[in-house]
């Protein structure tokens, strides 16, 4: 490749399928034409991303680290009455499930109904999707006061706004504290090394669907 596509906050199709165009009109030999938007051709890419993270496993850990107080909110969040969390992610499926395994996360999360970086949508719709696959499989139902979606870009938090969730942010990746307000989010924290904080804040931005 010549040319980078942004990546923060985005999914790994939107991502793929920006590589491929921006970099499909360098010179005969550097890239080879492709069809935009090919379903099979994201379907061959997924499958040899998938193949290539799950080789590098044991880098997760070596290589990686969970963001302080990250596993101590995602622990108490999951034990507040009537929670369910799954996952959001511009990652595909596989790997997500292999971070969350690396880190011993996956035991609080319902990655069945969850939105990935596998399928071709923008991530304010997967919200939408993740919300409807979320009130088949429990009979509940997941509106946007009673969903939050836990952000870190200002894409996020835009995103959340469209898919029908309130957004607590987190300054942890490329986005700033005064981004993520501009964006739209409704609570923004530096970190998650405050679990009493951002339990509350969960709680708080539920309330409405609570009562």
């Amino acid at each position: 490749m010549i040319r980078l596509p942004q990546l923060a906050g985005r999914m790994e199709s939107e991502i793929f399928f920006e590589a491929l165009a921006l970099n499909e009109a360098v010179p005969t030999g550097l890239a080879a034409p492709v069809a935009p938007g090919s379903e099979e051709l994201l379907a061959r890419f997924s499958e040899e991303l998938a193949t290539a993270f799950g080789a590098r496993r044991d880098q997760l850990t070596e290589l990686g680290r969970l963001l302080p107080g990250a596993a101590q909110a995602v622990a108490e969040v999951a034990s507040l009455p009537g929670v369910v969390q799954s996952v959001l992610t511009g990652t595909i499926k596989p790997n997500a499930i292999e971070k969350l395994r690396a880190f011993g996360l996956a035991e609080f999360f319902d990655v069945e109904v969850g939105g990935y970086g596998s399928q071709v949508y923008p991530k304010g719709a997967q919200l939408l999707m993740t919300r409807a696959r979320a009130a088949e499989k429990y009979g509940a139902r997941f509106d946007e006061n009673s969903t939050v979606y836990i952000a870190d870009s200002a894409r996020d938090a835009t995103a959340a706004r469209t898919g029908g969730a309130r957004c607590l942010a987190v300054a942890s990746g490329r986005s700033t504290v005064s981004e993520l307000r501009a964006a739209g989010a409704d609570v923004v924290f530096e970190d998650l090394t405050d679990t009493a904080a951002v339990v509350a804040a969960v709680d708080r931005l539920t309330l409405a669907a609570a009562g």
